[in-house]
């Protein structure tokens, strides 16, 4: 037992002005604030769970949470997540990752919905990725031979 060192009355505490409500559906410009690898429930695949601040145009300070499939049993399930880590990546100009810390202080746009839940109540599911400027990746993404060779469309015969 520890004690607290001064008697705490819940009439006189200050009340919370958390919202746990989802935000609206619609696209959110965030910073990725938090990224950590996690085992699934089953324990047969991981996935990375992402924290996003919420920078605008509104909400600015709310908190959101999604996950990136990036083992599974399940190859569809596995399939998605790493489609949208790809898209996460391509939205902050990151080429390669190998660990989750590099997604930390990235900034994009995430589109979210509002997934319906009468066991849960309801929360917001993240579905899109896009870059705030619209900025592409380096030149080195680019390989080697699709620089030696014109597009089709330029070719004389």
């Amino acid at each position: 037992m520890a004690h607290l060192g001064e008697e705490f009355n819940v009439n006189t505490m200050p009340k919370s002005e958390r919202n746990f409500e989802p935000l609206p559906a619609g696209w959110y410009d965030v910073s990725i604030s938090g990224a950590e690898v996690k085992d699934t429930k089953t324990g047969t695949g991981s996935y990375i769970a992402v924290r996003y601040a919420v920078t605008g145009p509104t909400h600015q300070g709310r908190v959101v949470f999604g996950n990136l499939n990036v083992k599974n049993a399940n190859p569809t399930a596995e399939k998605i997540g790493r489609e949208q880590l790809g898209e996460l990546m391509l939205a902050i100009g990151l080429e390669k990752v190998t660990d989750s810390d590099q997604l930390i202080g990235g900034n994009l746009s995430i589109k979210l919905d509002i997934r319906k839940s009468e066991q849960y109540g309801d929360s917001n599911n993240v579905i899109g990725f896009k870059s705030l400027n619209k900025s592409t990746l380096p030149m080195s993404n680019v390989s080697q031979d699709s620089k030696k060779s014109s597009p089709p469309w330029t070719k004389k015969s």
